[in-house]
């Protein structure tokens, strides 16, 4: 058993002076900035949002901790850099969970690991896609206007796992077992959906149901603003073009280069390489569009040709595009190349917030787990945009922002009348943490 009061040995002198510590500081925390993300919670709702999807079926007189405060706690955890369930066992009794989860310091323990396993595997399917559409009311109550027009980013990325979950499959890419969620955000990194699923490449067949309960969530809340879906090649098939054009959709994917396509641009790298050749410069890039389609198409399409010639040889991609207005390069650089800032995100949900720790055997309850890390992503996007436009924090990686505004060491006292936090007079950020409190309540919800 640990001895509070025992001196920590094997510390060497400074200045002289011999060095004495002691595990015996009193009610102390290192997430004192968790109590920012509580704020950001309180504006969004996240936690509330989820909960409402899910029937709880404990007897009402017996519960201790809602559904609503372990959603809570655990998106906290996961957004401090705790994503494992075990965590929880450590971080119940930290006086500032406790007090982000609107708790006293010194009152009862939050939920424990246990008591968070039986929470992931209690929603069922329905459950699941009420929750995914409670995602998307959530994403468009964070707009203060509704907008004009948004521009959805489609994409799915790998997560290997390493048992016998539901739903793995073997991917000879990435030689490991694993699964291929579905995510989606919109072009200022908002996120949108998430869906569980083997790890293959996705089919238009199966793109198209997820994109209909998408497009139809969004609508009813905002029937006349206008969508266009962006993504890579594999999301170019002729059912999803077709959806589209019926549903009135904008769309600009990307296209494997076929022999047929490269018919029409063979002048375009002809004279491409020519001018590189005779400029010298680093690169050359040019830009052509025309009208054709694949056999599977039900009509020709826009194709958008981008050719480049650099010291490592020509390149030629393409794109497909139902938008009638802006030139080639337009298209292309200003929108389409934008899609890039999707994968920054997937790598703040994804590595900055560990969602591929989808251990779970059943398939629901990974499912689940998704929701809760994008509702962890929630608070982190709440957090940085919050931050003032010209401050570095505005456009920090979720990562930065939990070991700067987060990680902040803090003496809990408890008063009859207050509860007071000591922060550290030497913290580095301490400006930035007060003008993010003051501007957190004008996040829209």
């Amino acid at each position: 058993m640990n001895d509070p009061t025992l001196p920590l040995s094997g510390l060497s002198s400074v200045g002289g002076k011999s060095v004495v510590a002691r595990f015996d500081g009193g009610m102390l925390s290192s997430n004192s900035g968790v109590l920012a993300l509580a704020e950001v919670e309180k504006r969004l709702r996240v936690a509330e949002r989820l909960a409402r999807c899910i029937d709880d079926p404990r007897c009402p007189d017996q519960v201790i901790h809602s559904v609503a405060d372990m959603i809570g706690f655990r998106m906290k955890m996961i957004a401090a850099g705790y994503e494992d369930g075990n965590d929880a066992n450590r971080l119940r009794c930290d006086p500032v969970f406790k007090m982000a989860q609107d708790a006293l310091p010194s009152g009862r323990d939050l939920a424990s690991q246990s008591t968070m396993c039986r929470l992931e595997n209690l929603p069922g399917v329905r459950e699941l896609v009420v929750m995914g559409r409670a995602m998307v009311d959530l994403y468009c109550s964070s707009f203060r206007q509704v907008p004009k027009r948004i521009v959805l980013d489609i994409d799915d990325t790998f997560d290997a796992v390493h048992g016998g979950q539901q739903l793995r499959l073997f991917n000879a890419h990435y030689d490991e077992y694993g699964f291929q969620p579905i995510v989606v955000f919109d072009g200022d990194g908002r996120f949108v959906g998430a869906v569980l699923r083997p790890a293959t490449r996705p089919s238009g067949a199966e793109i198209r149901p997820h994109l209909r309960r998408l497009v139809r969530a969004i609508r009813s809340n905002w029937p006349n603003t206008g969508i266009l879906i962006r993504a890579d090649g594999h999301y170019c098939s002729p059912q999803i073009i077709d959806w589209c054009r019926a549903n009135d959709v904008d769309f600009i994917l990307g296209v494997a280069p076929t022999t047929t396509l490269r018919k029409h641009v063979a002048d375009l790298e002809t004279s491409t390489m020519a001018r590189f050749e005779a400029s010298k410069t680093n690169k050359v890039r040019r830009f052509k569009e025309f009208f054709d389609g694949a056999a599977s198409w039900s009509r020709v399409e826009r194709i958008i040709a981008r050719g480049e010639v650099g010291a490592q040889g020509a390149d030629t991609r393409f794109i497909v595009t139902n938008l009638a207005n802006g030139k080639a390069k337009a298209l292309y650089e200003d929108v389409y190349c934008r899609r890039g800032a999707a994968d920054n995100h997937i790598k703040s949900w994804k590595t900055h917030l560990a969602a591929d720790r989808t251990s779970c055997t059943r398939a629901t309850a990974n499912q689940f787990r998704l929701f809760l890390h994008a509702g962890a992503y929630w608070l982190m996007w709440g957090l940085r945009a919050a931050m003032p436009k010209r401050s570095s924090f505005a456009v920090a990686q979720f990562d930065t922002l939990r070991l700067r505004l987060i990680k902040i060491a803090a003496r809990v006292v408890e008063m009859k009348t207050q509860i007071r936090l000591h922060l550290p007079t030497s913290c580095p950020d301490q400006r930035i943490l007060r003008i993010v409190l003051s501007r957190i309540p004008q996040l829209a919800t």
